[in-house]
């Protein structure tokens, strides 16, 4: 067996033991990890400060470092929710789910034949949502790969499963995505993950020009599939899983109208708890060519 191998299963094996802890206590270890986080004034902090300075430059100094605190809090929370989620059997994940609101907009399109985009964002515990949607047809899951192949290992393995299958975000992701769209199954893409140049557009998102994925919008024009967002929400004992019905210019062949549209749906999801949003991110890094502006994250946040 590779040393990859050997590592890689070595990691999923520490979080298993992280991942079995019952969800409430899970839940307070994550807050308090979080906490721990903003005191000792992390990278994730950091990130964390910067974005709302960008995007909510309204608010004084207190209240922006109140809601940072909050927002690692949540991000703590979130880990080890996933730790749990990666490492338990689907039938025990899926006991989590307390409601599914929008499910017929699900039903819908699988019952039509044409395959599901399934647009997620990074909202909410998102890896619960795979193990839903997995569970009612093959799944096919666009995924950055980490630089370490152990890392890669480990990811395949807390994230595989019956139906799933995953997808490298490489150049050619989209003639797998086209199959599975075919032959009726969903595919899911993450769509605020910041692409390389030439990957996508520059956008508004929360008022600031941000280069947008224009994966989803492509492969919706061309294929003609449908698209929903998803996201699985926190509640108390566990998540509620939501489905919303995509903008229709999200399948616009003009990528500027269609990834502002997906931007502004993005924008709506992230603004029912900004707590509950990716914030740790540096979703700004890339700035228009011949802007002149700067990484604002550098060197600060680095």
């Amino acid at each position: 067996m590779a040393v990859s191998q050997i590592l890689g299963r070595l990691m999923f094996a520490g979080a298993a033991l992280v991942g079995f802890l019952p969800l409430p206590l899970a839940r307070w270890l994550g807050a308090v990890s979080g906490r721990l986080a903003h005191a000792l004034g992390t990278r994730e902090a950091k990130v964390a400060r910067r974005n709302l300075e960008l995007i909510a430059p309204e608010l004084d100094a207190r209240a922006r470092e109140g809601l940072v605190g909050e927002i690692l809090r949540a991000t703590g929370r979130n880990l080890l929710e996933t730790l749990r989620v990666w490492t338990h059997k689907r039938g025990a994940n899926l006991r989590l789910v307390r409601a599914v609101h929008g499910v017929e907009l699900l039903d819908r399109a699988l019952a039509d034949g044409r395959g599901l985009i399934v647009s997620a964002p990074h909202y909410g515990n998102w890896e619960l949502l795979i193990q839903y949607l997995a569970s009612r047809a093959p799944f096919s899951l666009v995924y950055r790969v980490p630089e370490k192949a152990a890392g890669d290992v480990f990811l395949r393995l807390a994230r595989g499963g019956p139906n799933v299958r995953l997808v490298p975000a490489e150049t050619n992701a989209m003639r797998p995505l086209w199959k599975a769209l075919k032959e009726g199954g969903m595919v899911g893409i993450t769509p605020d993950q910041q692409p390389k140049f030439g990957g996508g557009e520059f956008a508004p998102f929360f008022g600031r020009q941000a280069l947008t994925l224009s994966l989803i919008p492509r492969l919706a024009e061309r294929s003609g599939a449908p698209v929903v967002f998803a996201w699985a929400e926190p509640v108390p004992g566990g998540f509620d899983i939501r489905f919303e019905q995509a903008d229709p210019r999200i399948a616009d062949p003009d990528l500027v109208v269609a990834t502002t549209a997906m931007n502004a749906q993005v924008e709506a999801i992230a603004r029912r708890d900004l707590r509950q949003y990716q914030w740790t991110y540096k979703r700004y890094s890339r700035r228009p060519r011949g802007s002149g502006e700067k990484n604002p994250y550098y060197p600060d946040c680095y």
